[in-house]
């Protein structure tokens, strides 16, 4: 899979239409997925809702995968531990493949805010299991 499939992908799921993210870079067993951070998006107490920090981290679990096995990809499972309260302008969730077999990925992701001055603050860590559904990408 490339850069070009991986936004494909992302532009029909309607959710990440709806939170606006976007895929900055993919390749190598690494992607990164950004979301501007807006008021829509924080809990009561003025943080980015872990909901949406749950979203980035699956997300970018899987993409970073598919850098290695193509498409035809599922998030089996995956933890998140929340590290502080997500404040800022930009939430960026950065993901690697640990390991990669025939039917499954594992994939770990940090997840990041930058503030306006460019100051980044890890807030979320997760690692996740990726099910390889349809090999290569090829089509049932």
């Amino acid at each position: 899979m490339d850069l070009d499939l991986a936004r494909k992908v992302l532009a029909e799921q309607p959710f990440s239409r709806l939170l606006g993210a976007r895929i900055t870079a993919f390749g190598h067993g690494e992607a990164t997925l950004e979301l501007d951070i807006r008021e829509d998006l924080l809990q009561q107490y003025g943080f980015v809702h872990g909901g949406v920090l749950s979203y980035a981290a699956d997300n970018t679990l899987t993409l970073a995968a598919g850098t290695v096995v193509g498409a035809g990809l599922i998030t089996s499972g995956f933890t998140i531990d929340y590290l502080r309260p997500a404040t800022g302008e930009i939430l960026r969730a950065h993901a690697q493949v640990v390991r990669a077999g025939r039917t499954r990925v594992v994939t770990r992701c940090d997840l990041i805010t930058i503030d306006a001055a460019g100051v980044q603050t890890l807030c979320a860590v997760a690692q996740g299991n990726i099910a390889v559904i349809e090999p290569n990408g090829e089509q049932r």
